[in-house]
């Protein structure tokens, strides 16, 4: 057996009966939606098929875990994100959106991983108040981001390539001075504690 099929573990097959109950074929046992959000959390890869008709459903379930997740309070799609992505579906950009979307998921994860490392090598364990800060201000970029989608459907005015970046320029500078406040913070507090 080759080294790959041995390092990447098969997807968790969970079936799906008309009672809308989830069944774990790996561990022989009833599971809930809250259940494969935890399964997504950790990494676990699965697939979801109808257990009548044998169709993946896979889709509309994690579409299901999405909607449960923002209804509980944890709203982190946009309402303007939501209705430009409604409107892309009677275009022909349906095709190109899915791969858009998970390389635009993919450097916001990546720049948040950056993030974190680079506040680690800075602060170490030591938690700077103002970081949620930060992170409202980084979930607001990807928020502004995501407003590149409105011209595809023609749901609001294309803006122009200068008006973006210039928000953009300003955004940096605004990070950098927060970096710059909570560096002078940290001195502040190491000092009085010597």
């Amino acid at each position: 057996m080759n080294e790959t099929a041995q390092s990447t573990p098969q997807p968790v097959v969970v079936k799906k009966y008309a009672n809308r109950r989830l069944y774990n074929t790996e561990s022989s046992s009833y599971i809930t939606l809250d259940n494969l959000a935890e399964m997504v959390r950790n990494n676990r890869d699965f697939v979801v098929y109808d257990a009548k008709s044998g169709d993946d459903i896979t889709r509309s379930v994690l579409t299901q875990i999405i909607v449960e997740e923002e209804g509980k309070g944890n709203a982190l799609l946009p309402v303007n994100f939501l209705r430009q992505l409604i409107g892309v579906y009677h275009t022909d950009m349906p095709n190109l959106m899915p791969k858009y979307l998970e390389q635009a998921m993919a450097h916001f994860m990546r720049q948040q991983e950056n993030m974190r490392e680079t506040v680690s090598k800075t602060f170490g364990t030591f938690m700077p108040p103002g970081m949620e800060d930060v992170s409202r201000k980084n979930m607001e970029m990807m928020e502004r981001a995501m407003t590149l989608f409105s011209p595809f459907y023609g749901g609001t005015e294309a803006k122009s390539e200068a008006a973006p970046a210039q928000a953009y320029q300003d955004e940096i500078t605004t990070l950098r001075a927060e970096v710059t406040r909570l560096q002078t913070e940290l001195t502040a507090l190491k000092t009085k504690e010597k």
